[in-house]
């Protein structure tokens, strides 16, 4: 009778009571070892999804390798491409290194005002580039300081173009991490995740120089079609730029004409 009686008691309570002793001693394990065997059965599981650090970071360097090469590839056919148009490159000759030394709240995206002056080679209209593309101009120089414009500056103006279709426009800042562009043409080839560098026909800055990626388009717009561009370069977190002088090169009738709108635009 006893035996008959465990019996039943075993098959309507026992696999509750089961479960409840495991669950019981699975949170005293949990406790004890403070959740290191929930970390080491993800980790089991995990493992075979992983790149190992060593591996990714070989995957990595041979990415960096494979993208230098096409990238001195690409210098090489722009040399030959502009020997055979009969074009010389701009110089921009070495950079100088600067320290950002004074920048005022009230001014934070229109200007600074950086370490290096007209006695280490610092002329106005120098181009100011800081690690990922072009921050602005010197506007001003003094002996040891000089004054930057920022392209944030709403009355900064910079000949660009886009890198994948060439259309041309000309960028000024809006007082942020944005800046706009206004085309030439009335259907200009541009799209969002375009890359935008300064223009070939710039006498201001450069060619080429690293700008931003467009996050928006708008067509309509008037007077112009216009597209709005991130900075690739976070402004607010600056501590050091280097400075680039060039010669400017004999003007085509193209490059006149958009030298003359940046000049009359940034005299507005």
């Amino acid at each position: 009778m006893f035996v008959y009686a465990i019996r039943q008691w075993w098959i309507r309570y026992g696999v509750t009571t089961g479960i409840s002793i495991v669950v019981l001693l699975g949170a005293w394990s949990f406790r004890q070892s403070n959740g290191r065997i929930l970390y080491e059965l993800y980790s089991q599981i995990s493992k075979p999804f992983e790149v190992p650090q060593a591996k990714e970071k070989d995957l990595i360097d041979a990415r960096t390798r494979e993208l230098s090469v096409k990238l001195e590839e690409q210098r090489q056919e722009n040399a030959r491409l502009r020997q055979l148009i009969g074009e010389s490159p701009k110089n921009i000759g070495e950079p100088k290194f600067a320290p950002i030394i004074g920048r005022s709240a009230n001014h934070w995206w229109q200007s600074l005002v950086i370490g290096r002056g007209s006695a280490d080679g610092v002329t106005r209209g120098d181009a100011v580039v800081a690690p990922g593309g072009l921050i602005g101009r010197v506007a001003s120089a003094s002996a040891h300081a000089s004054r930057v414009l920022l392209v944030s500056d709403p009355s900064s103006r910079v000949g660009v173009t886009v890198t994948r279709s060439r259309a041309a426009g000309v960028m000024r800042g809006v007082g942020s991490t944005t800046t706009i562009i206004e085309f030439f043409e009335k259907l200009p080839d541009v799209k969002t995740g375009d890359a935008i560098t300064t223009s070939n026909f710039s006498q201001r800055f450069p060619a080429g120089v690293p700008i931003g990626t467009v996050t928006s388009v708008d067509l309509s717009a008037s007077p112009a079609p216009q597209v709005e561009v991130e900075l690739f370069v976070p402004l607010a977190d600056l501590e050091w730029v280097s400075v680039h002088s060039h010669e400017d090169k004999p003007l085509s009738p193209q490059s006149e004409l958009n030298s003359e709108v940046e000049i009359l635009l940034d005299d507005e």
